[in-house]
């Protein structure tokens, strides 16, 4: 049994600063999404990434169940979007105002984000209150090439100009 204070451990992750990404997907004509820091490449032969879900999170079962999702990686400017996937809405409610695209097999896909990531569920690891989602990517859409939202100490970076991110300070 770990003896490491969960609080310390949360103030000690919020110093490695991280992207932010919008994980989709459908189910029945209804979609899905959550705001995901966790989440890094693995493999690419075949290409394949791994994002950290809650178990509580109604995104997760849907995953779960249809084998399928897509990450979609924020630009500097979509914080808006970072802040409504954050919140605890039920999935078709954060969708009612965005504009989508369809992927391939359906997942919607965020407009305006640097790119997209569309896969298929290879392995679901049970790690502690979540799920480590292993999926192979199946569809690569690139997007604005601009800077990436990042999230530190608990806020996020911001562009004072346009090759310039500035983190909050301690």
């Amino acid at each position: 049994m770990s003896t490491a204070d969960p609080a310390r451990f949360r103030a000690l992750m919020g110093r490695w600063a991280t992207g932010v990404s919008v994980v989709t997907a459908e189910e029945r004509g209804q979609p899905y999404g959550l705001t995901v820091n966790a989440f890094l490449s693995v493999s690419l032969h075949p290409p394949t990434l791994l994002v950290s879900l809650s178990n509580d999170a109604d995104t997760t079962p849907v995953i779960a169940r249809t084998g399928r999702f897509a990450v979609n990686l924020l630009a500097h400017d979509q914080r808006a979007l970072s802040e409504l996937f954050a919140k605890a809405l039920p999935g078709p409610e954060k969708f009612r105002e965005l504009k989508v695209l369809p992927g391939r097999e359906g997942v919607p896909l965020l407009e305006g984000t640097l790119g997209s990531l569309e896969c298929r569920l290879v392995q679901a690891v049970p790690a502690a209150d979540h799920q480590l989602l292993l999926g192979e990517v199946e569809t690569i859409a690139e997007g604005r090439d601009e800077l990436p939202l990042l999230f530190f100490r608990s806020r996020y970076g911001e562009t004072d100009a346009p090759e310039r991110l500035r983190l909050p300070p301690p």
